[in-house]
């Protein structure tokens, strides 16, 4: 079965900074566009970022985290990163990533348009 695993949460202060793992042990991660998602308590899981497959590797970022948070990717290691500087109180929620199974690019953050979710990695920015 499909599916990725996330972490590197943790909690931190203000104007912190974390990096985010998504791996995968089975499954080529190079094939496909991977995005990040997050979710905090009593709202909607909202798209944060996404990088294509490799043939291209195009990024893509919400507004709310341009210039402060990148994506890459570890070939060697199957592993999709967010690094994430500047952190904001407002950043902190539980932090999922996901496969894009329609294409491998992105596309928006539809999230039908993912699968093989992990169980997520809280992310808590506090003083």
């Amino acid at each position: 079965q499909l599916q990725v695993a996330e972490s590197g949460g943790g909690l931190v202060q203000p104007g912190g900074s974390l990096r985010l793992s998504c791996a995968a042990s089975r499954y080529p991660l190079n094939n496909y566009a991977i995005a990040w998602f997050r979710q905090a308590p009593g709202k909607e899981r909202e798209g944060v970022s996404c990088i294509d497959s490799v043939a291209t590797g195009d990024t893509d970022y919400v507004d709310s985290v341009k210039g402060r948070f990148t994506i890459s990717r570890d070939s060697a290691r199957n592993t999709v990163y967010l690094q994430m500087n500047s952190l904001k109180p407002e950043d902190t929620a539980i932090y999922f990533c996901a496969i894009q199974l329609t294409q491998p690019t992105c596309s928006g953050y539809a999230p039908g348009d993912f699968g093989a979710w992990g169980q997520g990695t809280q992310v808590t920015v506090s003083s």
